[in-house]
C-alpha cells in the first residue's frame, strides 16, 4: 500500500511509520511505477494497526515477538540500528575494515585475542566438510562438562575450542595462523585471504537470529558449550537461515541456463521473494552485503542475478547473495558459503551463550495451545 493508505490505516503521522520501517517492522519496496516513492507491505500495516487498536492479547504479543517483533531479551553483544550492524556499539562493517575474526571474538567475549586451538580432525574418512563440522562439536560435545556454574574464564577458554574444531573441519591448517589465512591456504586461493576475512567478520553475530536463539535456549539448561554449538549448527543448515546461499547460487545457475525466465517463476512460486534480496532488519539494504560486494566483481551470471532480482522484488541483494558471489568468483566450492557463516556465526555463537550461562536462567517459553479443548472427566 501507499504511504498514504499505511498512515490512514494506522491512524499515525509520518514520523512513526518511518520510524516503524527503520525497525524492521514494516517492510517497503520501490513502487514499480514511480521508484521515487516507497510502497509498504499491508500485512505488517495491518499487524500494526491492530496493536495500535488495542488488540494486544498475551498471545498475539508473543506471535509477533518471535516474528521479527519486539526484543524478547536482554543483550549487551549486537544490535540493528537505522540500518547498520553493531558488535559492543562497534560498527561492524568499519571493523571488517580492519579486524580478524579472533579480534572479533576478544570484542564479543570480553577477553583477550583468542587463539582457535586446532582440535584433531574428526571423521577422517568423510568427504563433506560440513558432516565433518557435525561430528566435530557432537565429540566436543560428548568430552565436555555442563557449562552451568563453571567459572567464566574456563567457559572462555572452552568457547575458543568451537570455532577452532570448526575450522579444522572445514579444512584449516593447524597452524598458529589466523583461521582466514589458514582456511585460504587450505582452499589454495590465498589471494583470497583478506575478502575471506571481511566476510567473517561481518558474519560473526547478527542479534537473536534462530540459530543464536538455540544456542542461548541450549545454554540456558546448563549444557556445555559444545553442544550448544551442535543446537546452533543444525539450526543454521536449513534453507531459510544458513543454507539460503545454496539457493542463490542455483538461481545464479539456471539463469545461465534458462535466462530471466527462471528467475520469473521462482519469484512466482515463492510467493514474490526471491532468495538474496532484502532483509527485513535493513529496508534501505543489507550494508554486511554492500561491503562485501565493493571488494570484488560478481561473475556474469550473479550480475545479470542482480538486476533480474531487483526488478522483481525492489530489494537489494542481501549477505547470502553476496556470499554466493564471493564463492562463484574465487571458483570456490559450492558448499563454502555455509562454511565461512558457520565458522564465523560460532564465535557470536559463544558470545551469547557466554552472556545467557551469566544469567543462570532457563528459558522455557509457553506454548498458546490450540488443540481440541480437554477433556473435563478423567479417561474410564
Amino acid at each position: 500500500m501507499t504511504s498514504q493508505e499505511a498512515l490512514a490505516a494506522l491512524g499515525t503521522k509520518p514520523q512513526s511509520l518511518y520510524a516503524s520501517v527503520s525497525r524492521g517492522r514494516v517492510r517497503t519496496r520501490p513502487d514499480p511505477e514511480d521508484p521515487r516513492r516507497r510502497l509498504y507491505s499491508r500485512e505488517d500495516i495491518d499487524r500494526l494497526a491492530g496493536r495500535h487498536r488495542g488488540q494486544r492479547r498475551s498471545d498475539l504479543v508473543a506471535a509477533e515477538a518471535i516474528r521479527w517483533g519486539d526484543p524478547v531479551l536482554p543483550s549487551a553483544l549486537t544490535t540493528v540500528q537505522d540500518g547498520r550492524l553493531f558488535y559492543r556499539g562497534y560498527d561492524a562493517a568499519a571493523l571488517a575494515d580492519r579486524c580478524t575474526l579472533e579480534e572479533v571474538a576478544a570484542l564479543l567475549w570480553d577477553c583477550p585475542v583468542p587463539a582457535f586451538p586446532a582440535s584433531e580432525p574428526t571423521a577422517p574418512g568423510e568427504a563433506d566438510p560440513v558432516a565433518r563440522g557435525f561430528a566435530g562439536l557432537a565429540r566436543l560435545a560428548a568430552s565436555e562438562i555442563a557449562s552451568l556454574r563453571q567459572p567464566e574464564t574456563e567457559l572462555r577458554a572452552a568457547a575458543a575450542r568451537v570455532p577452532g574444531t570448526l575450522a579444522v573441519a572445514f579444512g584449516a591448517s593447524t597452524t598458529a595462523d589466523p583461521v582466514h589465512r589458514r582456511l585460504a591456504s587450505a582452499w589454495r586461493h590465498p589471494e583470497a585471504a583478506s575478502l575471506l576475512r571481511q566476510a567473517l567478520v561481518l558474519l560473526a553475530d547478527h542479534e537473536l537470529n534462530a540459530s543464536t536463539f538455540a544456542v542461548r535456549i541450549a545454554i540456558s539448561t546448563g549444557a556445555s558449550l559444545g553442544a550448544a554449538a551442535l543446537a546452533g549448527l543444525a539450526t543454521l543448515s536449513g534453507p531459510l537461515h544458513g543454507g539460503a546461499a545454496a539457493t542463490v547460487a542455483d538461481l545464479a545457475t539456471r539463469v545461465r541456463s534458462e535466462g530471466p525466465a527462471a528467475v520469473a517463476r521462482a519469484w512466482a512460486a515463492d510467493g514474490g521473494v526471491v532468495a538474496g534480496f532484502g532483509h527485513r532488519l535493513y529496508p534501505a539494504g543489507d550494508p554486511r552485503a554492500a561491503t562485501l560486494l565493493s571488494l570484488f566483481r560478481p561473475t556474469s551470471a550473479f550480475a545479470e542475478l542482480a538486476a533480474i532480482g531487483h526488478d522483481l522484488t525492489g530489494e537489494e541483494p542481501n549477505i547470502d547473495y553476496a556470499l554466493a558471489a564471493l564463492c562463484a568468483a574465487y571458483s570456490l566450492p559450492n558448499h563454502t558459503p555455509f562454511l565461512l557463516f558457520a565458522l564465523a556465526r560460532s564465535v557470536g555463537w559463544m558470545a551469547h551463550a557466554l552472556e545467557q550461562a551469566s544469567t543462570g536462567t532457563l528459558i522455557r517459553p509457553r506454548a498458546a495451545y490450540t488443540g481440541p479443548p480437554p477433556e473435563s472427566a478423567a479417561p474410564r
